[in-house]
């Protein structure tokens, strides 16, 4: 696994720009800029997926340079691929940044720099869902109020239209590169579907080449069986509201009475201190737990040591599950899961094999479900939820979008 260290990896690449791609086979290393503005050590479905693609590629001998932003806990080292943390999020910036370098194909991983493939040949584009139906990497901004002097009146109108338009210029950015891109490439075929209906000038020119786990969940072992109370988990960033935590709570208020369970829910954000609140106010203070953000390594071990896995997120005009690797996480580990009958989470998860869904995430639904897990109606095997799991590997996800590469 990836160590961290304070500063950015080694410099690579060199003179000159962009240059297409010329005849050769995918067996000839290629070097490849991922540009990846979500990225280990931050924690999330986006910035795992940008970390594996990047260690597949290294382990197949292309030479991968990783663009990303700087992370204050430091950078992943210890790799054999380059990350270089001086992404800006700006386009005005980060254009300049790119074109230093020679690189035979670029690989985005966020829409929102899908405008790469305005300016340059070949690029290929991941996107997940939330990053096109919203984009929330604003790269269009100009960050106008650094120019305004000393006026804060001024100051705040400039912000506030920098703002305005620089979400105009994205979206429209984003939609022209996509068209244009050599490949887009879904986690999902939900969200190649979703996609679709929105931008439909990308047909033809998507693959759902889904995702895949690393081969450290893969090679886990069994988990030892494991007696006492029953121990649910939630694995999520506390900063969407869709994740639906405040309703698993609600849920588990319903069943405090009559069931033994403990509830950890790990990760952070500014939905917290509700969530803490609701659960003192519940009368459930002394069986939930709130973890915050942990290591990777740590986090493998309270999967690991649990029995249930709980993410009943819910589907929202701009904001979705466009797949949900973390339900894999959780059955790599043994663990079986409970999910939400919505968005790419279907695909994520075999009913009665590896998981089970709610139809829709209220506080009932989800209390009943519960129910009938801590009843014992509805067991997973731990063998069966892992060999579910193992069908998701990054070198089939690689194969699929590796030819785009090429031609």
């Amino acid at each position: 696994m990836a160590r961290l260290h304070g500063r950015g990896g080694r410099r690579g690449g060199g003179p000159g720009g962009w240059l297409a791609v010329g005849a050769r086979g995918v067996s000839a290393p290629l070097s490849i800029a991922l540009v990846a503005p979500e990225f280990l050590p931050d924690l999330g479905g986006v910035e795992t997926y940008s970390y594996e693609l990047a260690r597949e590629l290294s382990r197949r001998g292309h030479r991968v340079t990783v663009f990303t932003r700087r992370h204050p806990a430091g950078e992943v080292a210890g790799e054999s691929f380059t990350v270089r943390p001086e992404l800006s999020l700006r386009r005005y910036l980060d254009g300049p940044l790119l074109h230093r370098e020679h690189f035979d194909v670029v690989h985005a991983t966020n829409a929102a720099y899908a405008w790469l493939a305005l300016e340059s040949a070949p690029v290929v584009v991941s996107v997940h869902g939330n990053d096109f139906l919203r984009p929330y990497c604003r790269v269009g901004r100009r960050d106008l109020q650094r120019w305004s002097g000393p006026w804060n009146g001024l100051r705040r109108r400039l912000a506030g239209l920098d703002r305005a338009l620089g979400e105009r210029r994205t979206e429209a950015w984003m939609a022209a590169g996509l068209a244009r891109c050599r490949r887009v490439v879904t986690n999902s075929l939900y969200t190649e579907s979703v996609l679709l209906a929105r931008l439909p000038s990308c047909a033809g020119r998507t693959t759902a080449a889904l995702v895949g786990l690393s081969p450290e969940l893969m090679a886990l072992p069994e988990p030892s069986p494991r007696g006492g109370s029953p121990r649910l988990i939630t694995v999520a960033r506390l900063s969407e509201p869709r994740k639906c935590v405040d309703r698993v709570i609600a849920g588990l208020a319903r069943l405090k009475d009559r069931f033994d369970f403990t509830y950890e829910v790990v990760g952070d954000g500014p939905l917290r201190p509700a969530l803490v609140a609701q659960v003192k106010a519940s009368g459930l203070a002394e069986r939930v737990t709130f973890s915050g953000q942990l290591e990777r390594a740590t986090l493998i071990d309270h999967l690991r040591a649990s029995d249930l896995f709980i993410l009943t997120s819910d589907v929202l005009p701009t904001s979705h599950e466009g797949f949900g690797i973390v339900y894999l996480e959780a059955n790599a580990c043994g663990v079986g899961v409970l999910a939400c009958r919505a968005g790419g989470a279907v695909e994520a998860v075999a009913e009665g094999v590896s998981g089970f869904f709610v139809d829709a995430p209220t506080p009932a639904a989800i209390g009943g479900a519960v129910e009938q897990f801590l009843a014992g109606a509805v067991r997973f095997d731990p063998h069966a939820c892992q060999t579910f799991a193992r069908g998701f590997d990054w070198a089939r996800v690689v194969d699929r979008i590796e030819p785009f590469y090429i031609g």
